[in-house]
């Protein structure tokens, strides 16, 4: 279940510079209205890994401007090393999501709880892994987004 106050925490992250742009819309929605947002597969920033779901909370990320997605991430899930072209910032809403940088998906990770948060810097390699539980987390960027893979072969949507 998604905690309130950690999705509280997590919306308060996005940069308050966003909040002039025309492109972000007034937008507010209960805990009940957000579990019922419609839930898609891979999209623009997402790992593309199969059984992941995504939410779209505010703006696109396939788009210019700023976007704000929910991503819940099954158990015992792993993301190769990858790389995005904006800056990103993330907190956990739920679970303990294992995050880590570098270009190789290492044991290198930090375990971050609800209300930890982590930055995604433009073209800075990063990975992640969830353990026994699934993990819930929020990701604010400013578009487009995009997700470049360091080994392509570890690409899940080639």
């Amino acid at each position: 279940m998604i905690a309130r106050g950690a999705l509280l925490l997590a919306m308060a992250a996005v940069p308050a510079a966003t909040s002039s742009n025309p492109a972000l819309q007034p937008r507010r929605l209960t805990h009940a209205e957000v579990l019922a947002l419609p839930s898609t597969g891979a999209g623009a920033g997402t790992s593309g890994i199969a059984g992941i779901r995504t939410r779209v909370l505010a703006g696109d990320p396939a788009a210019s401007g700023p976007y704000t997605i929910l991503l819940s991430v099954p158990a015992n899930t792993r993301i190769a090393a990858h790389r995005h072209r904006d800056d990103r910032v993330a907190t956990i809403v739920s679970g303990t999501w294992h995050f880590g940088y570098g270009t190789v998906a290492d044991d290198g990770t930090k375990a971050l709880g609800p209300g930890g948060f982590y930055t995604e810097p433009a073209g800075m390699s990063h990975f992640a892994r969830t353990g026994a539980e699934p993990v819930t987390l929020t990701i604010h960027g400013f578009g487009p987004t995009d997700t470049e893979y360091e080994t392509p072969s570890a690409d899940p949507r080639r």
